[in-house]
């Protein structure tokens, strides 16, 4: 496998809660950003040309985030199925993770909304990147 996704989140003054840790619900917004990032640079496509929605999420908190940490998401694919995928997710903070997380994306057409089989094209991609069989 190549190296795992990654992609460097800054904490907002926004994102805090009034105990000044990054608000429990800001770390699933954290999983979207890098999860668009993953899908422009691995799936070489736009969120305007491919569809993909978030059937099941599930993450586990291990630590607070601050406004004076350098929060990094890292992310892969860990399963492909003929019109899902699921996504592993580590919340970073100097080394240590902060919360893990995943996600059920289910491939959906962009005029139906219904469920469609993934792309070959960036089934192969996902494949490649994240070594899947």
């Amino acid at each position: 496998m190549s190296e795992k996704f990654t992609v460097e989140m800054p904490v907002r003054f926004r994102d805090l809660d009034p105990l000044n840790h990054v608000n429990n619900a800001v770390y699933v917004s954290y999983l979207e950003s890098a999860r668009v990032a993953y899908v422009e640079e691995v799936f070489e496509s736009s969120l305007s040309d491919i569809s993909f929605v978030v059937a099941n999420l599930e993450i586990s908190y291990e630590r607070p985030i601050t406004m004076d940490d350098d929060p990094v998401i890292v992310l892969w694919t860990t399963d492909l199925g003929t019109s899902s995928c699921t996504m592993a997710y580590e919340i970073r903070v100097d080394g240590d993770v902060a919360a893990t997380a995943e996600t059920v994306m289910v491939c959906t057409d962009l005029e139906t909304g219904r469920p469609t089989p993934i792309p070959d094209s960036v089934r192969e991609r996902v494949q490649a990147y994240d070594d899947l069989e």
